[in-house]
């Protein structure tokens, strides 16, 4: 038995196309996680902002309050919507993304909800890194205009197999937050994302690979699939990396359901083999996971 992963698992990440209609869009991810579902899979990750389009523009329109949780089904149906489909899957579900509204702070945030197999909330990440870049000629995006970030890494206890960090998108981005989870046991790193055709071509292999072979460790990347109608175009190539930095399940860019069977003996294979985790220099460099940076909710 694998010290980070205790049995196998089979992972499902949906690529799903979502578009204007907010309850289309949850009906949809019902069937096509029911459909992850009913092929196997124990883990189902559906894509960042899976019930909207994707924009700064959209943001406030399709923002829902979860706080305090549980929210009512009025201040918030995707959440409904989602413990619903964890439940009837009989499966995990890291909840993609949706806008989030805080009457409180009056804030907005890039959240994700993640679900056990009995339908409770399991864990809330606020996406920590916002996605603020200038490309010229290509692309620019701020993110900031409108979000703000959250503060907390976000790892999820399941009891069958062990535990998974989630983040999102940018947050890929900045290796710490992945190191910080893989030396606090993590089996699996899952990103829901929505890169765009200039980052996605860029990068989007590129740093999953990365987060893998730094860590040792399971890399999943889920996206919405490509629409070229759309106000922004998701790159799709929703994949899922090995502890090798082999990426062993990926899809194009039109929406697809891609499955990966996880192995805890895969992760102990490539530690023995090149056993990093032994070998780092904390007398020459610091460790980023000794401080507690840590959220379950």
């Amino acid at each position: 038995m694998s010290g980070v992963l205790k049995k196998p698992v089979r992972l499902a990440l949906v690529q799903l196309a979502t578009g204007a209609d907010k309850s289309r869009n949850l009906s949809h991810a019902r069937s096509k996680v029911l459909e992850a579902s009913r092929a196997g899979a124990s883990i189902v990750v559906l894509p960042e902002c899976f019930n909207s389009p994707y924009g700064t523009q959209f943001f406030p329109k399709y923002a829902e309050t979860l706080l305090p949780s549980p929210p009512s089904e009025e201040q918030s149906p995707s959440y409904h919507a989602l413990s619903g489909m964890a439940k009837e899957a009989n499966a995990y579900l890291i909840g993609g993304s949706i806008p989030e509204y805080s009457p409180k702070t009056e804030k907005y945030h890039n959240t994700s909800l993640t679900f056990s197999p009995k339908g409770d909330l399991l864990a809330t990440h606020r996406k920590v890194h916002l996605f603020d870049i200038d490309i010229p000629g290509k692309i620019t995006f701020r993110e900031s205009e409108i979000l703000s970030p959250g503060n907390k890494i976000t790892l999820v206890d399941l009891p069958e197999y062990g535990k998974l960090a989630v983040a999102i998108c940018y947050d890929i981005r900045f290796p710490e937050l992945a190191m910080i989870a893989a030396r606090k046991g993590c089996f699996g790193l899952v990103y829901p994302g929505a890169f765009n055709l200039t980052t996605g071509a860029l990068h989007w292999k590129l740093q999953a690979r990365a987060r893998a072979v730094d860590n040792q460790v399971y890399v999943a990347l889920c996206s919405p699939a490509r629409d070229m109608n759309a106000s922004y175009n998701a790159w799709g190539h929703s994949m899922v990396v090995n502890p090798n930095a082999e990426v062993i399940a990926e899809t194009e860019e039109k929406e697809d359901i891609v499955y990966a069977d996880l192995d805890g003996a895969k992760i102990d294979e490539s530690r023995r083999g090149i056993p990093i985790s032994t070998q780092r220099r904390f007398d020459v460099y610091p460790d980023v996971s000794e401080n507690d940076f840590m959220s379950g909710g």
